[in-house]
């Protein structure tokens, strides 16, 4: 029953409206026809006026003429605006039948309203609550049906963007650097220069691997194989070998004054690496130390993969990354090329995150690039996008297929354990590890160590070793070396 009543009060309201609305139309149909034909009428007088003005000219007969035909025609305009008048008033009462009309119409509506609420118990407030909610009800599920396939939309677009920026990236990130992590070979030009190389009683070649600190190889026929974890090492007996040959002079004197010469053209090698690789990323002016470091990831090598390479290729996705987020490009950039500087850093303790980030502070970089060297493993919450973005060029350029070798890096760490354990002791001078790791070679201070000191040590030394790796693929054969040597110059 409530229904229909509400039903037939707005029907009958509906129809009320419409004439109300009919008849206001039509007064302003009729007053605009009115006011046009009042223009016409006096538009008409005018021009007749001209008229008769001109035509007086003839004659005074046409002239009084013209004035009763003047006169008529204002007679006639009068008329008209006495109509107009009547019109206006006759539209005058009809507005103000419409407006009692309308208020009639609103007190009969609040009547039908207060019976509506009275018969239903419910105010008007409520009423449309419980239409609305009732409408709510039937379009809760369609709602929600929407909701779901717009999400599901945006998810997939939101994927396939993601994938996208991502593949864009890494196509910036190719590099055409090529990985030395090869054992050093060198040619010799006749098997005559072995017995050279190796010396009386072995003088020479003990020398040379005493002053380099690799393992030289002369089984082969024909070549030299040198062969230490350390790059930078084999890189520095490579070339002094290489000399020596050349030089036919090879005795333990000779073979200290090439390497030392040789090292020292090796660190300016390392220099213009490190050149190089700011200039290829783009960015100038950084301190010579932080250079000189960049220049030492040319013979480092992170899970088996050259840091040079890696860092050109994080740096670049990095950068196309950077551009495509809106995000600052030199944050982001200065972050891929410093990020893994601490793993370079060999005279201090602590993870290569924390001796990154020591270092970038001593040279007053921006926050924002220490907090990308500080996140890159996330280590500590990401504080921008810019540390996001590192972490994530860092992530892919290490994490694609046949990047990084994991064999190659825990290798490193057990070379790098075994030389710890020998430097830690006192009185040792230098220690290297050979044929990897199976020899261990420790250069003591003659001056403080003696013979018997020098057994001592090495027992010692073994024991640390076994204690240090419970398992271990082989032996280790620990070979303590005491030389003791005296000088005398001549004057001139």
């Amino acid at each position: 029953m409530f229904k229909k009543i509400f039903k037939r009060f707005f029907s009958s309201k509906k129809k009320k409206e419409e004439e109300l609305e009919k008849i206001k139309q039509q007064t302003k149909e009729i007053i605009l026809k009115a006011e046009e034909e009042a223009l016409k009428t006096r538009q008409e007088a005018e021009r007749e006026a001209r008229k008769i003005i001109n035509e007086s000219k003839v004659g005074l007969a046409d002239a009084l003429e013209a004035e009763k035909r003047l006169s008529k025609k204002e007679q006639q305009l009068e008329e008209k605006y006495a109509g107009l008048d009547r019109d206006k008033n006759r539209l005058e009462q009809e507005r103000n039948s419409l407006q009692a009309l309308k208020k009639d119409l609103e007190e009969k509506k609040e009547n039908i309203l207060q019976k509506l609420e009275k018969a239903a118990q419910m105010t008007k407030d409520q009423a449309r609550h419980l239409l609305l909610q009732g409408w709510e009800e039937k379009l809760k599920e369609e709602v929600a049906k929407r909701i779901k396939q717009s999400e599901d939309e945006i998810k997939q677009k939101t994927d396939e963007t993601a994938k996208q920026l991502l593949v864009d990236a890494m196509r910036y990130g190719a590099t055409d650097y090529v990985a030395e992590f090869t054992l050093s070979v060198i040619s010799l030009p006749n098997d005559d220069y072995k017995g050279r190389i190796i010396g009386k009683e072995g003088r020479n070649i003990r020398a040379f691997e005493l002053a380099t600190g690799v393992d030289v190889d002369l089984e082969e026929e024909g070549v030299i194989r040198l062969s230490s974890f350390d790059a930078i090492r084999r890189e520095i007996a490579r070339m002094s070998l290489e000399r020596l040959i050349k030089d036919g002079r090879i005795q333990p004197e000779r073979i200290e004054e090439i390497v030392k010469k040789t090292r020292e053209e090796v660190e300016k090698l390392i220099f213009r690496a490190g050149e190089e690789l700011t200039h290829k990323v783009g960015l100038y002016n950084l301190p010579s130390e932080l250079i000189r470091l960049l220049g030492r990831f040319k013979y480092r090598y992170s899970y088996g993969q050259n840091m040079i390479a890696h860092t050109l290729e994080e740096t670049r996705i990095g950068v196309a990354l950077a551009h495509e987020l809106k995000a600052d490009v030199n944050t982001v950039k200065l972050g891929c090329l410093l990020h893994d500087i601490g793993k370079v850093i060999s005279d201090k303790e602590g993870s290569h995150v924390d001796l990154g980030v020591e270092i970038l502070k001593k040279y007053h970089f921006p926050q924002k690039v220490v907090d990308c060297v500080a996140s890159h493993h996330e280590d500590i919450p990401f504080k921008s996008i810019e540390s996001v973005i590192v972490y994530i060029s860092d992530a892919v350029s290490g994490g694609r297929p046949g990047a990084r070798h994991e064999d190659f890096e825990e290798y490193l760490k057990r070379i790098k354990s075994i030389e710890e354990a020998a430097k830690s002791k006192k009185g040792v001078r230098e220690a290297y590890a050979l044929q990897a790791g199976r020899e261990l070679r420790v250069i003591v201070k003659p001056s403080e160590i003696n013979d018997d000191e020098a057994t001592v040590l090495a027992a010692k030394i073994k024991e640390d070793l076994e204690k240090k790796f419970e398992v271990f693929p082989g032996q280790i054969k620990i070979t303590i070396i005491r030389e003791f040597r005296t000088e005398a110059v001549t004057k001139i």
